[in-house]
């Protein structure tokens, strides 16, 4: 696919999806879905590719949902159906991200608001510009959470802190969004990149690209766990898997030897199987 409204680019071991309507502050479309959608498939069908950037171009991350429609944007015209329900293009996005196996670290360099800042709410980090501002505006739209973000939200920053930033809708700054959890830390806006690179250059040069598939598959869908002994049950399948690897074998050996290890299994040939039954969910 040729893309309009991202770039996406990928540069030692790191992919950089980046939104590109700066123009409109990355105003989201059913356009721009679709090429995420197909960026975040390339992302995982790529091997060379071990983690994906999120950010936008210009001075804004994604100021939510393009409006240019007028008062029916948000009308149920487009998409496919879940339980008879026309589904939610941020529900598609967020679910794709969640399934991916490449670690996602999103670099907010502006403004994130609406499904702005909820498509970033799947990634494992979140970094912020000290420009960036946030806001779960949906109250104040007449609408509701979307994008999974009732799901995630909570699990992010707690239940207390996500209903007040849903019940009022208010936008908050990059110091409130680091005190309460939602970024990892906050940066200028031209040393977010380089901190956003640095976090994924550890992750490409020190670690298994399937011990990283896997561990990402674990956390997140251990959330939903109703009980540890579900997590010992996959955590034994996993370790069963891994521990007769080549990666496992190598990883051994070069602590031993006292050297750089050198991975080389692979997420697209080498991935486990280790929840027999997870159904994916389809977010195409």
């Amino acid at each position: 696919m040729d893309y309009s409204e991202i770039s996406y680019a990928v540069e030692d071991g790191v992919a950089t999806l980046t939104l590109d309507r700066p123009q409109v502050l990355n105003a989201f479309t059913e356009h721009m879905l679709d090429e995420m959608l197909d960026a975040f498939d390339r992302s995982d069908a790529d091997d060379d590719v071990r983690a994906v950037i999120l950010t936008g171009r210009g001075r804004g991350f994604c100021a939510g949902a393009d409006l240019s429609g007028g008062a029916r944007t948000f009308d149920p015209s487009l998409g496919g159906a879940a339980d008879g329900v026309p589904r939610d293009g941020g529900g598609r996005l967020t679910l794709r991200i969640f399934a991916s196996t490449k670690p996602v670290i999103a670099a907010i360099n502006g403004p994130a608001v609406g499904v702005g800042v909820t498509m970033t709410l799947p990634a494992d980090i979140r970094l912020a510009a000290e420009s960036a501002r946030f806001g779960f505006v949906f109250a104040r739209r007449g609408l509701v959470p979307e994008a999974c973000s009732s799901w995630f939200l909570p699990r992010v920053v707690g239940i207390s802190q996500a209903a007040e930033w849903v019940y009022t809708g208010r936008v908050f700054g990059a110091d409130e969004a680091l005190a309460t959890g939602l970024v990892r830390s906050v940066h200028p806006g031209d040393e977010l990149i380089p901190a956003a690179r640095r976090i994924a250059a550890e992750i490409a040069a020190s670690t298994s690209a399937v011990s990283v598939a896997l561990s990402r598959q674990l956390l997140w869908r251990m959330l939903g766990a109703s009980h540890p002994m579900d997590a010992h049950r996959a955590d034994s399948r996993g370790i069963a898997a891994t521990g007769r690897s080549a990666d496992a074998r190598e990883g051994v050996t070069s602590f031993l030897e006292k050297r750089p290890a050198r991975f080389e299994d692979r997420v697209t040939y080498d991935l486990p199987e280790i929840f027999p039954d997870w159904i994916e969910p389809d977010f195409h």
